[in-house]
């Protein structure tokens, strides 16, 4: 590196806090010594670390009036377009821009200028296609939809270099639109790891607070408690905990687990079934939340309750260590994306069930890591399967569990570190 610090600005047109890939790269890049500016929408808290870091700025932007019209689209894009490009001009310069994609427009239009305009490098990470997304609810073939495809792939082009999150994606990108891009998987940072069970118990007696179905008491929950030596260990008589994270959008179909659930409901009650209550909590934040929210206050459960808390940023990689079974309903508009929440799951070391799709297999091998299905049904069986005596020991959980402490050997930093620092570096 020249003596020059070198700088790079990490733009993403979403909450930060909402985008963890992002933030990894923006706290890698500041490791290496780069002076970050980190530029998107307020909102979740963004990683501590990164909040605490010397290198890193934060510059929010303002978002647009939340107006749920169509015809207020022109002006929400006509507003990020000003809005991306004040906070472009009005910082210091950047040698790098590496822009989040999607969504591509208008912040594939304005990164470009921008670094056409000052002469610096502009690098797009592909998480997924921008057109796509929009196909799910207009269809392939709308002329807004051809027109953002355009925009996404003509600009995209224009990059100096471009980074993807699968294999398929960037065998794609160079297939149909002449693109080389670099795969750069998401590996788990160091957050996401097991936990010991005095800091299971502390999790447990935070969120009873709030939530009473992780309450047994004052000093015990369902799940934990503390022993008379002051030690801690798992109760025999605790509830199956299963989790999911979502964004609560169109590409994931919750009510396939919502159906899973009430075959699990059905079989617990009907006696002598093997199977533990139930807790499944669903984390997350999205437009869809409501809806599947209301679809569960309609259900007359006894022996399955849904918690559908947001979780402090310290608190969700715990709740995964905590989970017995994780569940992924996450299905790429592209099929050429990899749910990172999966990810993150396995940094825990946590089993999933994950919903088939196009490129999975390069993250979850089915019956080797971990468990995929096509539907509710096969979901419940596996549910049940999975905790049919539980909590007694089950060699297919101890299968998945070391094969999955294997995945821990490589995290973000050092995969980070061969894949995309050469970027930057040169």
């Amino acid at each position: 590196m020249s003596e020059e610090r070198k700088s790079v600005c990490v733009v993403v047109v979403g909450d930060v806090g909402r985008s963890p890939r992002m933030q990894y790269h923006a706290l890698s890049l500041a490791k290496e010594g780069f002076d970050v500016d980190l530029i998107g929408y307020a909102g979740s808290e963004p990683v501590p670390e990164l909040r605490e870091h010397p290198n890193v700025r934060f510059i929010y932007m303002s978002p647009s009036p939340d107006i749920k019209s169509a015809a207020f689209l022109p002006f929400k894009v006509l507003w990020q377009f000003c809005t991306l490009l004040a906070a472009l001009f009005c910082k210091p310069k950047s040698h790098y821009v590496l822009l989040q994609n999607p969504p591509a427009v208008p912040a594939m239009i304005v990164c470009w200028f921008y670094c056409f305009c000052v002469n610096s490098s502009f690098v797009v990470d592909w998480h997924n296609y921008g057109f796509s997304i929009m196909a799910l609810s207009l269809g392939e073939n709308h002329v807004l939809v051809r027109i953002y495809r355009w925009i996404e792939f003509y600009f995209g082009a224009k990059a100096a270099a471009h980074l993807c999150v699968t294999k398929a994606m960037r065998e794609d990108l160079k297939k149909n639109w002449n693109i080389n891009a670099t795969t750069l998987y998401d590996r788990p940072p160091e957050i996401f790891r097991p936990i010991s069970i005095k800091e299971e118990h502390e999790l447990f007696l935070r969120l009873g607070v709030d939530f009473e179905d992780f309450r047994s008491g004052l000093k015990e929950t369902r799940f934990t408690r503390a022993t008379q030596d002051g030690q801690y260990e798992l109760r025999d008589d605790r509830p199956g905990l299963l989790v999911s994270s979502t964004s609560w959008t169109e590409d994931e179909d919750f009510g396939i687990l919502l159906e899973a659930l009430e075959a699990y409901e059905t079989k617990r009650a009907s006696g002598k079934s093997g199977l533990p209550p139930l807790v499944c909590v669903i984390t997350g934040k999205g437009p869809m939340k409501h809806y599947y929210c209301n679809l569960v206050a309609g259900m007359k459960w006894r022996h399955v309750q849904v918690i559908t808390p947001w979780l402090q940023p310290q608190d969700y990689p715990c709740i995964l260590a905590s989970a017995d079974l994780g569940v992924c309903l996450h299905t790429s508009s592209s099929g050429l994306d990899l749910p990172m929440k999966v990810v993150d799951m396995f940094g825990c070391c946590l089993p999933v069930c994950a919903i088939k799709f196009k490129c999975l297999d390069e993250l979850v091998k089915h019956e080797q890591n971990s468990l995929v299905f096509r539907d509710s049904e096969e979901l419940s069986q596996q549910i049940i399967n999975w905790f049919h005596n539980f909590p007694a020991p089950n060699a297919k959980v101890s299968s998945f569990r070391a094969e999955l402490q294997q995945f821990q050997a490589l995290r973000w930093h050092d995969n980070w570190m061969f894949n995309a620092y050469p970027i930057f570096r040169d």
